[in-house]
């Protein structure tokens, strides 16, 4: 049976007519589209950047002689990808942000859809309690708040404690399962201390780790390691050692990356940019750009990638730059 033709439609004779009529249905002729919808390889839209941490560090100190945990949840400063129209995302799918707590301070715990993790930069003191948790924070270590995981913060140290925090919050928030809920009692109670934890990965144990890393046989990376198999389910963690004077191979990947110094000097390129870099600095490193580092003193690079989810979904490519 032939569906009966809209009497909208039943006289329309060009093309213009038929455009103008399915307008004000929401329907647009495939045919006709204003941009397309396919294209041959990823698109140019975040760009490559670098944060400087001795500028960051700076901008915390004032923060905290003026921001307190009354006026703001969580006293940190985004980075976010100077492209037009965007002031929140480092990448397309995940955000960083330099962070500090002042001595004597606790945040109220609260939890959230969006899985998080910090990578801590300096001061000893400070500790995150996660489900019930107490972990001490140090230089170096990474810790782990998960999908809906309760997680505050404190401090007990004589100074200010900094961090960066990395979550995968922009995929949250364009896929749209976002929730988030402030803990009941504010703070969460505290249940254990354990040394060691599922939530957190220890510096000296990285570094061990990486003792005994063999350069992989392509030249993309020297010594690296991953953290966790992945660490969490939508942000894959990695350290890699880069000896002085070596570089990496130039690579693509359509996976997004939000690199920290840990350790060492060193110069990166990014599709076609030089960024010089020192420890603390933060890169963007959008998807299927060219980048390569190379290290001026020994270092120590950590990188957060959306790797789990291309991987996943089956888009997780790479090639050479």
């Amino acid at each position: 049976m032939t569906a009966a033709i809209a009497p909208a439609f039943s006289g329309t004779e060009t093309l213009d007519a038929l455009y103008a009529g399915l307008a004000p249905l929401s329907i647009n002729a495939g045919w006709a589209k204003p941009t397309p919808s396919l294209w041959p390889e990823p698109r140019r839209n975040f760009v490559p950047f670098r944060w400087s941490w001795s500028e960051g560090r700076a901008a915390l100190e004032a923060a905290g002689r003026l921001v307190d945990t009354e006026f703001a949840e969580r006293r940190n400063l985004i980075l976010f990808n100077p492209v037009e129209g965007n002031s929140y995302a480092t990448v397309r799918t995940l955000i960083a942000a330099y962070q500090a707590i002042l001595p004597g301070e606790t945040a109220r715990s609260h939890r959230h859809t969006p899985n998080a993790l910090r990578f801590i930069l300096e001061g000893e003191g400070s500790y995150t309690v996660v489900d019930g948790e107490r972990l001490e924070m140090r230089p170096g270590d990474v810790l782990l708040t998960p999908n809906w995981c309760w997680h505050g913060h404190g401090s007990e140290a004589d100074g200010l404690c900094l961090w960066l925090d990395c979550l995968d919050a922009p995929l949250v928030q364009l896929l749209e399962p976002m929730f988030f809920e402030p803990h009941p009692e504010e703070y969460e109670t505290v249940r254990t201390a354990p040394a060691a934890s599922p939530f957190i990965f220890r510096w000296e144990d990285t570094l061990a780790r990486l003792d005994g890393a063999a350069p992989d046989p392509e030249g993309r990376h020297f010594g690296r390691i991953e953290l966790g198999a992945p660490a969490l389910s939508s942000i894959a963690l990695f350290m890699q050692r880069q000896p002085a004077g070596e570089r990496t191979r130039a690579t693509r990947s359509t996976a997004n990356q939000i690199v920290c110094v840990a350790r060492g000097t060193g110069r990166s390129e990014i599709d076609g940019e030089a960024f010089s870099w020192s420890r603390g600095d933060v890169m963007a490193i959008p998807a299927w750009r060219s980048f390569a580092h190379r290290a001026e003193t020994d270092a120590v690079l950590f990188a957060m990638t959306d790797e789990p989810v291309m991987r996943q979904l089956g888009w997780l490519r790479t090639a050479d730059g």
